[in-house]
């Protein structure tokens, strides 16, 4: 019987003492402290707190805690920030949460190569922050980027809003040191830009959710800042679907914008009341698109032209920091939904030039279930996030029936039902309906191989 399914009724009595003998005052049973780990981002709670919380501060530290699990077979959820919306980083009764959010340094910053080494622990926006000041820029861009760390990103596989020119994390990561289960450290990838010996375990922890390793370190591929100013198209079109057709025009023409983001007049009309701003027309949604680089002004022109052709009501601007504030209106989409109450955050993705009818979809769902969904999408490629607000503790039934229905649009239109927040918790039921049962099975002896006891955040992702 694996620690998966024993867990939570055999720990042994001992484990924070052999934690703290290892670790002394790195652990931690504070009741406040560990009540926080029983949530993340996504809203949902596990059912009571874990027994201990591991601070790690090194990579000696991360091999103590893990020893000391393999020997008393206690499962443990690795946890960054907590600012993931899939519920994999929740931790709950008879396991331990190892934090490695004080592994937060810069190791190293190579401008002839273009790389950075970098701990788990560091912010998205502290480490550009500092790269900033050589010119340089790890392009990986989520709406949290100033909350959420590093290896968060790369253990979601987490993308943002300059996906459609720049890739997800998954482009931006040439390699890893991970430890294993059993305390054993891996040094995965290289740091030449080209490699094709063996099998690519770093794509392989790339979006693993913590459930084959614990990232302790991180070489990440770095680009150098785009010159000149950004330039910004704001698009309104009367109806969604019209600005869904309008993002998958651009994609057709073959401009490449660095950011083209979709607001519905649900999600619009919300943030416009978060940030007190008036009201928008009716119906109304909304693209936010932005261009950069040598030729981001005759880009922003062309794109401004087709979006008018179309019917578009647009305004274009070379101003970078009127650009910014129009991109914090789309980067306020997730404080604005939870202001309305909670919410379900979902995230799915399809080929791009199915948006249009992607949206006829949950506009159907909308009808069938009673519900309004506010949605936003990085249209550029193809990932939207409909958000489903309800009142109370618990997702009610109503909405997870919406939300299956949307999940089963989104694979018949040749999608998926994940573009960068992972499944853990919260879309396990639906994994085997998108990989097939043969892959599904597959994907579980990987993880066994991995992790033959068990022990790396158990229940999520494949558990039952």
């Amino acid at each position: 019987m694996s620690a998966s399914d024993a867990g939570r009724d055999t720990i042994d009595p001992e484990v924070v003492t052999r934690l703290t003998r290892e670790l002394g005052p790195r652990v931690t049973s504070d009741v406040r402290a560990l009540e926080e780990t029983r949530a993340d981002a996504s809203g949902h709670l596990s059912p009571g707190p874990p027994v201990a919380i591991v601070a790690a501060e090194s990579v000696a530290d991360v091999q103590a805690a893990l020893r000391v699990a393999t020997a008393t077979r206690t499962p443990v959820v690795t946890r960054g920030a907590g600012t993931g919306a899939a519920g994999a980083a929740i931790a709950g009764p008879g396991e331990i949460v190892l934090s490695t959010t004080r592994m937060d340094r810069i190791l190293d910053v190579r401008p002839d190569d273009l790389l950075a080494v970098v701990e788990p622990g560091i912010l998205n926006g502290d480490l550009n922050a500092v790269l900033a000041e050589q010119d340089l820029w790890w392009a990986p861009d989520p709406a949290s980027r100033d909350i959420s760390t590093v290896g968060g990103n790369i253990a979601t596989g987490a993308g943002g809003l300059l996906c459609a020119k720049y890739g997800t994390v998954r482009d931006a990561v040439l390699g890893m040191d991970v430890v294993l289960a059993d305390g054993r450290m891996m040094r995965l990838g290289r740091r030449s830009v080209k490699g094709v010996t063996g099998l690519d375990l770093t794509s392989l922890l790339i979006g693993s959710e913590g459930a084959l390793a614990v990232i302790v370190s991180a070489t990440l591929k770095l680009r150098r800042r785009p010159p000149g100013s950004p330039h910004t198209v704001l698009a309104t079109f009367a109806t969604v679907r019209e600005a869904a057709a309008g993002a998958a025009a651009v994609v057709v023409s073959g401009v490449q914008p660095a950011i083209m983001e979709l607001m519905d007049a649900a999600s619009l009309g919300a943030v416009h009341a978060l940030l007190g701003l008036p009201a928008p027309t009716a119906g109304a949604a909304q693209l936010t698109i932005q261009t950069d680089g040598a030729a981001a002004g005759a880009e922003a022109a062309a794109i401004d032209s087709i979006l008018r052709a179309l019917g578009a009501e647009t305004t274009l601007s070379d101003d970078a920091a009127e650009g910014e504030r129009l991109l914090t209106i789309r980067r306020s989409a997730h404080a604005a939904m939870t202001a309305l109450g909670d919410t379900l955050l979902e995230d799915v993705a399809v080929p791009r030039s199915s948006l249009p009818a992607m949206f006829d979809e949950i506009g159907r769902i909308e009808r069938e279930y009673g519900l309004t969904i506010p949605t936003i999408a990085h249209a550029g490629d193809g990932n939207l996030h409909p958000s489903f607000v309800f009142t109370g503790p618990e997702v009610p039934d109503e909405v997870w029936a919406a939300a299956g229905d949307l999940f089963t649009s989104a694979l018949r239109l040749g999608g998926t039902l994940t573009g960068e927040h992972g499944v853990g918790l919260l879309k396990r039921r639906w994994l085997a309906d998108e990989l097939g049962e043969d892959q599904w099975e597959l994907q579980r002896q990987i993880k066994q191989v991995f992790d033959p006891l068990g022990i790396l955040n158990p229940g999520k992702v494949f558990g039952a």
